[in-house]
């Protein structure tokens, strides 16, 4: 009855705990109301705003006052020199300021939680950037030019391009424009079989394009949070070719999208039908043969698990670990950790409950809150008041082909990583025993990148306090999507490296930062020398599927799962 209840309730709420959002806030004002002196800064500070607002000399002096209006460095809403005229110079100041003391007053309150107090931050921050003056016709300038000097057909093109994109939403499809983009024939196009198909995954074996192979070959495990063809999309910005073309032999796992049938898939399924069922299968390719293991965001994550559970085995399946953007300690994993607490879980776990799984479309909700300045706002700017489309990029077009989550793997995923904490812990269980990272001592290459907004570079970072195997770590320019999809000679970047043998004296993350010098470049060069100082030389190609057959091809590449919806 409960689960029927709260289930009834997330279908409104949109999966959000009502009790959380409640407490949190009341948290803060609480403790808000019950402090004068925090009160008396704000009011200061109030005064500061407003002399900087309206230029009054002998209150611009008040300490306090200065850089207040001035945008974020990542804020670009107000770069066009239109906004330097009156009175859009004005609003924009407005706003800054208002910004400015909405950030304060949510934060250093005294005695509010400190996920509280994030949550409110949070909160006040999307209203302020749903309620900013470049939103609105009225108040931006770049709009109002385009508007005057189009007679007002921007706004009505960005009135159709509303009504679509309402219309493909309710409908479930993917954005206007990347129908420009087919799975199969422009994306996911690196030449290749599948040769083992379960019930969970597919396994594709691709071919090679030289004539010979690194001997070990690549496992590339993605999250099933997303389809795998992030990792093999366009030719100039395909992981998977550009691992062909240095001559591995290289192998990837594409998830099935999970339905209500599979409801009662969780880690251990992943696990045996996933990792297990994939090292089997290549051993029977290249048999007797360690791998060079990859793992993607969740993927990595199941891969660290999977490395610590088959450490004691003999011989080891592994050769080397690559983790990207793969979080094994959740003590701090961000903002994404504002929609996760013991409330919010428990609904979701009655939504999911109801469903058989997550939906795509709940998920990525989060994510768009999480940078809603650019996936909402700037966007409905362009879209619907300047009445543009912006070109569809491929990797766009993959971001829109979403997946579900399973019932019980994913409330695994948020009891036992999130909430408890219990890998770092060792306190996890899998295949039914206990794991342990410290038993990982194979070669590491992890990998965190700048911006990332859902596995933050120095929670990945925390992996060197896990484990003393050698362990090399890079931090990439980007976000957690652009920074793994990193070619050379695409967009300008840069990357950082560092290698740690075991045994060494481990640097805090800051030391780290300030101890490893940037690299101009993408950092796939780096990690494809870092596989061959790792490997054991070069032979003949392997077959197809295996010399014995065992495996042998099912259909081409990209396989079927990859198509399901």
């Amino acid at each position: 009855m409960d689960r029927t209840f709260l289930a009834t309730w997330a279908q409104f709420t949109g999966g959000l705990s009502p009790a959380t959002l409640t407490g949190a806030w009341a948290d803060w004002w609480v403790h808000l109301a019950a402090s004068p002196s925090k009160q008396l800064a704000l009011a200061h500070l109030a005064w500061a705003g407003a002399a900087q607002l309206i230029g009054w000399p002998a209150l611009t002096a008040l300490p306090g006052s200065a850089g207040a209006a001035e945008p974020l460095p990542q804020d670009k809403r107000f770069l066009d020199p239109a906004w330097q005229l009156w009175p859009f110079n004005a609003h924009a100041r407005s706003f800054l300021l208002t910004q400015h003391w909405w950030q304060q007053t949510t934060s250093g309150v005294p005695g509010t939680s400190r996920h509280h107090e994030a949550m409110v931050a949070f909160g006040a921050r999307q209203a302020l950037d749903m309620l900013a003056p470049s939103n609105w016709v009225s108040t931006n300038p770049v709009v109002l030019q385009r508007t005057a000097a189009e007679g007002g057909a921007n706004l009505l093109r960005g009135a159709l391009h509303a009504t679509e994109d309402a219309w493909r939403e309710a409908n479930q499809l993917p954005p206007a424009g990347a129908e420009d983009f087919e799975v199969g024939k422009t994306l996911a196009i690196t030449p290749g079989q599948v040769i083992l198909r379960n019930r969970l995954m597919e396994l594709i074996q691709y071919s090679p394009s030289t004539p010979t192979t690194l001997y070990e070959p690549v496992l590339l495990v993605p999250a099933w949070i997303m389809k795998y063809y992030i990792l093999d999309l366009s030719p100039h910005n395909s992981l998977v070719k550009a691992l062909v073309d240095q001559g591995f032999t290289v192998f990837a796992v594409s998830w099935k999208n999970p339905t209500t049938e599979d409801r009662d898939l969780g880690f251990d399924d992943y696990f045996h039908l996933g990792i297990e069922a994939a090292l089997d299968a290549i051993g029977q390719v290249r048999p007797k043969t360690a791998v060079h293991a990859a793992g993607y965001c969740l993927g990595g994550t199941l891969l660290a698990m999977a490395a610590a559970a088959l450490a004691s085995k003999r011989p080891q399946p592994f050769k080397t670990l690559t983790l990207l953007a793969a979080q094994t300690d959740f003590t701090d994993p961000g903002e994404l950790s504002l929609f996760i607490d013991e409330g919010q879980v428990h609904m979701l776990d009655n939504l999911m409950w109801r469903q058989g799984f997550l939906r795509s479309s709940q998920m990525r909700s989060a994510f768009q809150l999480m940078r809603s300045q650019d996936l909402i706002w700037s966007r409905r700017i362009i879209h619907q008041l300047l009445g543009e489309r912006r070109p569809v990029t491929d990797l766009m077009a993959w971001n829109a082909d979403g997946t579900r989550l399973p019932y019980r793997m994913h409330s695994e995923y948020l009891h036992h990583l999130f909430l408890e904490n219990a890998l770092a812990q060792g306190q996890v269980r899998l295949a039914g025993r206990s794991i342990n990272l410290r038993d990982i001592h194979t070669p590491i290459f992890n990998l965190g990148t700048v911006q990332d907004h859902v596995a933050p570079w120095r929670s990945v970072f925390k992996l060197h306090g896990l484990t003393d195997a050698e362990q090399t770590f890079v931090l990439t320019a980007g976000g957690h999507n652009v920074g793994i999809v990193n070619p050379p000679n695409q967009v300008p970047t840069s990357y950082r490296l560092r290698r740690q043998l075991p045994g060494a004296h481990p640097l805090t993350a800051d030391e780290w930062l300030n101890a490893t010098s940037t690299h101009a470049g993408s950092w796939w060069p780096a990690w494809f020398q870092w596989l061959t100082s790792h490997s054991s030389g070069r032979c003949q190609p392997p077959a197809m599927g295996g010399a014995l057959g065992k495996h042998r091809p099912l259909g081409a590449a990209p396989g079927q799962y990859v198509h399901e919806r």
